[in-house]
Order: structure tokens, then sequence, then C-alpha cells
């Protein structure tokens, strides 16, 4: 039976929040719908929870959040010390959009905001052949991001690409470390939200044809399948 711990490093608005729940909410059914016998625990650091030693940790997830990684706020080094520690200790470990540019950007690799602009709706992705974590050829995922990992790190793979997001989806040489870009763990009216959010941020041809794509198919299930498989690894 896995046990995960969650890292809230960001909230949902509150007025979304009743409705949609929270980041770790939405990881947790996302994790359930795989493996409904997994154990969550979360860790929240907006709400003043210390980080635990990733050392005595079964798995690690790492949410999304509204701050980038360059922000100097007084959590983030320490996350990125934790990161670390994990990927040298070989916890698995699995950071999602805020999470896969932190991960990225503690390990060596190099985050900023593209001048792509912001990402919006429903995002289609070519996947790595045999990559050993993702099936397929291609996975449709909702995404809401404007920094990208620009660089990464020496140890990661390219394993999720598109033209928008040429590196997506990384796989780390420890064999334990996997992060995507997209989110796998909203539904399409939560993915509704973040479009709603960049009304008036977003020029408004962009925000339309976004909103649009997310009445396609989605492959959140199987990428989110695939993220509970990896941190069951030992």
């Amino acid at each position: 039976m896995a046990r995960i711990t969650i890292i809230e490093t960001g909230l949902v608005p509150q007025k979304y929040r009743e409705r949609h729940g929270s980041f770790p909410d939405m990881f947790e059914r996302m994790i359930r719908t795989e493996d409904p016998t997994a154990t969550v625990d979360v860790v929240s650091i907006p709400n003043g929870d210390a980080l635990p030693d990733p050392r005595k940790l079964e798995a690690v997830l790492i949410t999304g959040a509204a701050a980038g990684v360059y922000d100097e706020v007084d959590w983030m080094v320490p996350l990125e010390d934790f990161v670390r520690k994990a990927y040298t200790n070989k916890t698995p470990m699995v950071g999602v959009c805020f999470g896969h540019q932190l991960i990225a950007q503690a390990l060596g690799g190099t985050v900023r905001k593209s001048e792509k602009g912001w990402g919006i709706g429903r995002h289609v992705y070519q996947v790595l052949p045999e990559n050993g974590v993702v099936e397929g050829d291609a996975v449709a995922i909702a995404a809401s991001h404007q920094d990208q990992v620009i660089e990464p790190p020496n140890d990661a793979l390219t394993i999720l690409s598109s033209d928008f997001t040429p590196h997506a989806g990384l796989l780390y040489a420890n064999g334990t470390t996997l992060t995507v870009q997209p989110h796998p763990e909203f539904d399409v009216a939560f993915a509704q939200v973040c479009c709603d959010l960049r009304d008036g941020k977003v020029p408004e041809d962009a925000v339309a044809t976004a909103r649009a794509s997310l009445a396609e198919p989605m492959d959140s299930a199987k990428l989110g399948g695939a993220i509970t498989r990896f941190l069951a690894r030992r």
C-alpha cells in the first residue's frame, strides 16, 4: 500500500476551493482513482507546516503554486534542499507544474517566464517512446502556466514535449524522480476556472480557444495513473 506525502505549495483561491477542493484534494482523487488503498498525508507550506525529512518518507508529490521558483519567499531554499535530499536518497518524487519547475531548478536546470506567454486549456504532448513510465504516442492534458523549464538539468531526460512546452515532462537519472508541467489532477471544470482566471491577462481569442479545447478528450486518468504507479515504486 502506497503512502504518499503531498507537499502543498500553493492555495486554490477561496471562492473556488469549496466546489473544487484544494490542490492536495485534487491529487488525492487522482491517486485514489488508480489506487484506492493509497494513504495520503499533506504538508501545507502556505499553512505553516514544517517540511519533514524526505529520507523518512515513502513517496513525495509537490503541487502547483502561484509563486515562481525565482521568487524570494522564505520557503523556497528549504524546499530546494528538501528536493536534493529526496533525490540523493532516491525517495520516489513527482513534481507537477510549480513542482516540476522547482525540482528542475533545485537539480541544476533553468526556469523562467516563457516569451510564449500563458499556456492554458488542453495541450497535447508527444511521448518519448519506451520511456518506461508514460505509454502511447501522445497525451492531452490541461495546462495552466507561464513559467517553463528552459534548460533541464543534466540528469533529466525529456519524455513529454510540445512546441509550446519543449520540456513538459522530465524523467531523472536516479530512476525515482518524475516531473510534469501540465495538470493531470485537474478536472475539466477546474481547467475552465484556470481559463476564467486569465480573462483580461491573456488575449481574448487565446482564452476562447483554450476554453473550447477543453471539450476535446483528455488523458488525465492515464497520466495520473502513471504518476501514482511511479510513486508506489520502491
